[in-house]
């Protein structure tokens, strides 16, 4: 009770506030930590104990958190999905709203396979990744990846169809331009350092004016 009394100009309530708004934040900063761990020493490297000492909290407040290294996989696999969507969402809405007037049409596509791209390059992408790959040879992993995969999918279709109200008629193109997107970035993504920057840039030209060629169609 004597911490309630520090808040001159709060009661109980706000320190239960304050209680839970710490607790979130200590949750972020081991999801966080989680990550860098398996971007740095891959999912057989993952543990509790690292991901606790990175995260600069006790093991009784990482067991607090997740009292096993599954309950912090299944944790982790939300935090980089949606975050990465959160990312790409907030982004795009802020370069919507400084887009001219004249190039209305084209931008809004323009900057979605730009933006795309970025969240492909993303420490949270790279995360994401290790875990689809770790999950094709561990079923425990799978298990709790793939219905994971599945909904954010959903999740970020629903999310599309919102973004880009002009596909509203064409939902099939709209799934059509997302998932060609993923499939083209991706395959940048693997194979950039490979084929160079000049042919990486052909490339996504090309994309856009498919995505272009889609939205063209939708309209229809």
């Amino acid at each position: 009770m004597a911490l309630r009394k520090i808040r001159p100009n709060g009661g109980p309530e706000d320190f239960d506030r304050w209680q839970q708004r710490k607790s979130s934040l200590t949750r972020e900063s081991i999801l966080d930590a989680a990550v860098d761990s398996l971007v740095e020493s891959g999912y057989a490297g993952l543990s509790t104990n690292d991901v606790a000492r990175r995260a600069g909290v006790s093991r009784g407040a990482m067991h607090h958190h997740f009292p096993n290294r599954i309950a912090l996989v299944r944790g982790m696999i939300e935090h980089v999905f949606y975050s990465r969507m959160r990312y790409f969402l907030d982004d795009f809405v802020a370069r919507l709203k400084v887009i001219d007037n004249a190039d209305a049409e084209l931008q809004p596509h323009v900057i979605a396979v730009e933006l795309h791209w970025h969240s492909v390059q993303s420490r949270e992408f790279e995360a994401y990744l290790r875990l689809a790959v770790a999950a094709r040879n561990d079923p425990e992993l799978a298990e709790a990846f793939d219905p994971a995969a599945k909904l954010y999918d959903e999740v970020w279709l629903e999310e599309m169809d919102h973004a880009f109200p002009q596909w509203r008629n064409a939902p099939e193109l709209m799934r059509l331009a997302s998932d060609f997107t993923q499939a083209v970035q991706l395959g940048l993504l693997i194979n950039g350092s490979t084929i160079g920057e000049d042919r990486v840039r052909m490339i996504q030209n090309e994309l856009i004016g498919i995505v272009m060629r889609l939205a063209e169609a939708a309209k229809r």
